[in-house]
């Protein structure tokens, strides 16, 4: 809703309103618009299963993703890649097919999905995509990564772990990319990646460590 200024109509002389507070307005009103946006959102993922029901749900994806792109016109000219990136972020939806698929088919291994992570620290150029088996098991993938603008990142798959209670097994790096911020706040992320698919996480109340 954009703000508008109301002046009174007085005869002769027009007062000019004041720069600051008009500044002040409209940051407000983008805040509030950011604010009703992100609930949107959240209120559209929240019965989705991590992505699993959109997967089948055409319309109901369409949906999420508009609403994404709402939020992220909002936030489009924000610093997305400072030190507030650097978080444990736990998955809420994602397009993501072979995070979904792990998620999904996990039952076949004799386990169940926990949380689904992100961890990000910019200052030591590192990331995390992280897999949760409860209650010992995990499957990580180490990158390193460099911010190349103010939303986007990029990154470069170094190296693999599936590590159970007693055991570990190394797989090969695989692969690099990027991904755009194109919201943060000081709850949740939305990123979209180099093939297109979408990620929302919130920030988790606990950080992860190898």
């Amino acid at each position: 809703m954009a703000a508008s200024l109301l002046l009174p109509a007085i005869p002769y002389k027009l007062q000019k309103p004041n720069q600051s507070q008009t500044h002040k307005i409209t940051c407000s009103s983008v805040t509030t618009q950011s604010q009703f946006a992100k609930q949107e959102l959240l209120n559209l993922i929240s019965d989705q299963d991590r992505g699993l029901k959109t997967q089948t749900n055409p319309t109901k994806r369409a949906a999420i993703v508009k609403a994404i792109d709402d939020l992220a016109a909002l936030g489009n000219d924000t610093v997305t890649t400072g030190a507030s990136l650097s978080a444990t972020w736990r998955l809420l939806w994602t397009t993501e097919k072979e995070q979904l698929f792990i998620i999904e088919k996990s039952y076949l291994f004799g386990t169940q999905t926990g949380d689904v992570l992100q961890v990000i620290d910019v200052d030591r150029k590192l990331l995390n995509n992280v897999i949760t088996f409860p209650p010992d098991g995990v499957f990580f993938v180490r990158s390193d990564l460099e911010i190349a603008s103010k939303q986007r990142v990029n990154f470069r798959f170094t190296s693999a772990v599936l590590r159970g209670k007693n055991w570990e097994f190394p797989l090969p790096p695989f692969g690099q990319g990027w991904f755009e911020n194109v919201y943060l706040d000081d709850e949740i992320r939305v990123a979209k990646d180099i093939r297109g698919d979408y990620l929302v996480v919130d920030r988790a109340p606990y950080a992860w460590k190898e």
